[in-house]
């Protein structure tokens, strides 16, 4: 018979990322895998390589919240049911959570159900669903070095494999960083973020516009924006005469990785492993609201071999971006030195390791 995965995930591209690309690995290697998550979820990751979708029944809660745990209790409890009938009908070799709680209830079905289970954490900081869970699953996987939060256990028995990134990102592992040449183009990459975007929409420009005129004539700005804020960066690279694409997304995230001298960007693990293994030196603007400062330790895994400098939001003003942007921009050498250390720290096949650590959980 076919193995099946049953993969399951959060509704965030942080968690869908990596376990697309896990699919996609389990699927080269003969496997059939199925995406859990919650309804909306389900229906929504049409890109998702699955040949079924289940979508199961779900929720989160507030601490100190009594009745919203409650209601999250009955949800889950729901949504464990639905996932046990459908194991039934599926029969799957091995269970893999990625996070995020509408992968709880497939994993607490896997465990009752005496299913091989992997959780695979993508932040330094363990969140709190897998959390919950990580002592009760069989194999726990990690993306970071480091694992905070994760019951002491846990964290000793966990198997870093680095964070799986899409195959046209890995691609780039294998392409040399040029530094801008003296008096050459500059182009900056300013990646958005689905929490905390504003921030960066509305600064960067500000900040570009306070650049030397020298550096803004070779600058060339691609930025990813919240729609409501696009009119208004337009108009501030505009005014600082710096050529600017301005869009809510970028599907073609890699080409664009591939030609930036530098990057500005959130610290969400997939972002910080995406800079890694593309080699670009970035400047990171943790979310100040991240339970657990996750962007923060995420941050330091490039900061702390000098690929990345860390911009935290309390200090962060126009004036301070401005001056980051001016030192690095004018100084090819520290770029590439820069980009160097930050392949350093690169797992470009995650991938692939996470696969290898699922099929010899599945074996048993």
């Amino acid at each position: 018979m076919r193995r099946i995965a049953v993969v399951a995930a959060g509704g965030t591209g942080g968690h869908l990322f990596p376990a697309q690309a896990l699919a996609e690995a389990l699927i080269a290697r003969g496997w059939g895998v199925v995406l859990a998550s919650d309804e909306r979820v389900a229906g929504l990751a049409q890109d998702f390589p699955a040949e079924r979708r289940i979508g199961l029944s779900a929720a989160t809660f507030r601490r100190g919240d009594p009745i919203g745990m409650m209601r999250a209790g009955f949800a889950i409890t729901r949504g464990v049911l639905q996932a046990r009938a459908a194991f039934r009908d599926i029969a799957p070799k091995v269970v893999v959570g990625f996070g995020g709680y509408p992968s709880a209830p497939s994993l607490v079905a896997a465990v009752l159900g005496g299913l091989p289970t992997v959780i695979h954490e993508q932040n330094a900081v363990m969140g709190r669903a897998n959390r919950m869970l990580a002592s009760h699953v069989k194999t726990v996987a990690c993306a970071f070095p480091t694992l905070q939060k994760a019951p002491p256990k846990v964290a000793a028995r966990a198997i870093v494999v680095g964070n799986p990134v899409r195959p046209p990102i890995r691609a780039l592992a294998e392409v040399a960083y040029i530094p801008p040449e003296p008096n050459g183009p500059l182009r900056l990459l300013v990646t958005g973020g689905s929490q905390g975007a504003r921030l960066l929409s509305e600064l960067v420009p500000e900040a570009v516009k306070a650049l030397p005129e020298d550096l803004r004539r070779r600058l060339t700005v691609q930025q990813q924006t919240r729609a409501e804020s696009m009119n208004t960066a337009r108009r501030a690279y505009q005014d600082a005469l710096v050529d600017a694409e301005i869009a809510p997304f970028f599907r073609d995230m890699a080409s664009r990785l591939r030609d930036a001298h530098l990057v500005i960007g959130r610290s969400g693990s997939g972002s910080v492993c995406e800079f890694a293994v593309a080699g670009k030196p970035a400047i990171l603007v943790p979310l100040a609201i991240a339970i657990d400062d996750d962007q923060g330790q995420n941050a330091k895994l490039l900061a702390d071999v000098g690929g990345a400098e860390i911009a935290r939001e309390s200090q962060l003003t126009v004036e301070s971006l401005a001056k980051a942007l001016t030192v690095l921009l004018s100084n090819p050498d520290r770029l590439a030195r820069m980009a160097a250390a930050s392949r350093s720290v690169a797992i470009p096949d995650a991938a692939e390791r996470l696969a290898d650590v699922v099929e010899k959980t599945a074996s048993q």
